[in-house]
């Protein structure tokens, strides 16, 4: 109960903050170089992100955003859960399928994190302070770009940088779309390079998965998912948790995850602060 009353006061303090604070949203930002963006129309198109934040602080996290629709779908929003709740939000576009192989959408993605390494402290946030968070699909490449370490190190960027990893729903076995790039079905189960399951490690970030009931979600997304914490607790990592939004689907799951999203932010900043 203490611990309810506590999210609340935080909550309506955070509020009040926020009521004080001015917020600035940037549109379609590319997240490639001009010689990239160049090279290819499709790039050019989908490749850009849109950063909301508050205007004239210092240090505040940002979560980065990605969209849902099985990576053959979808565009950039800035959640509204998360607007006015003193962070900034980017929400980046990445290509889609079949007009780019799946690895290719995790490139994006891996490009776009990169982007906010490199650019966030531009608008006074901290790179010691960014998360990485989707819904579905979007879940599925935070999964990718925090787990796989090879993804981020293309841009010379370590994935243990991040300070956390909180996909809403996403496959932790291979995503469907690949399977189905390689003819196989959707119900059968693999787990290889696009499988974020595939790079459990003890010193990965922080990782809250987060999934609706395991009776009504996608396939067996709560089991994938649970599979995943188990895992990665055997392997040794110490700040790995899930999630079951009861009574909610796959879809219907996505607002109620918002405020377990926002106390996973600010339990690992409190962590920070008390380490600094």
């Amino acid at each position: 109960m203490l611990r309810g009353i506590l999210s609340v006061l935080f909550c309506c303090c955070v509020q009040a903050f926020s009521q004080n604070v001015e917020y600035v949203t940037q549109t379609d930002i590319p997240y490639y170089s001009e010689e990239v963006r160049n090279s290819d129309e499709y790039i050019k198109e989908r490749c850009v992100l849109d950063v909301y934040y508050p205007k004239g602080k210092k240090e505040f996290a940002t979560v980065v955003w990605f969209h849902g629709g099985g990576l053959s779908g979808g565009r950039k929003d800035i959640p509204r859960e998360l607007k006015e709740k003193g962070i900034c939000v980017v929400a980046a576009n990445y290509r889609l399928s079949p007009h780019v192989k799946a690895s290719e959408c995790i490139e994006d993605a891996a490009a776009a994190v990169a982007w906010v390494f490199r650019n966030i402290e531009n608008v006074g946030g901290s790179a010691s302070r960014i998360f990485i968070s989707g819904h579905s699909a979007g879940g599925y490449l935070a999964a990718m770009v925090g787990m796989d370490k090879h993804w981020l190190a293309v841009h010379d960027i370590d994935a243990n940088d991040i300070a956390g990893l909180i996909p809403f729903s996403g496959h932790m076995i291979t995503h469907f779309t690949v399977r189905a790039e390689r003819g196989i079905a959707d119900t059968q189960p693999i787990v290889d390079e696009f499988a974020p399951l595939y790079f459990v490690r003890a010193d990965a970030p922080p990782l809250l998965l987060i999934t609706g009931d395991r009776e009504i979600e996608m396939l067996g997304r709560y089991e994938e998912n649970a599979y995943m914490m188990r895992m990665m607790k055997v392997a040794g990592h110490k700040q790995t948790a899930i999630r079951e939004i009861k009574g909610c689907d796959h879809g219907g799951m996505v607002a109620p995850a918002f405020p377990l999203l926002l106390d996973e932010v600010r339990r690992i900043l409190k962590e920070q602060n008390s380490t600094q």
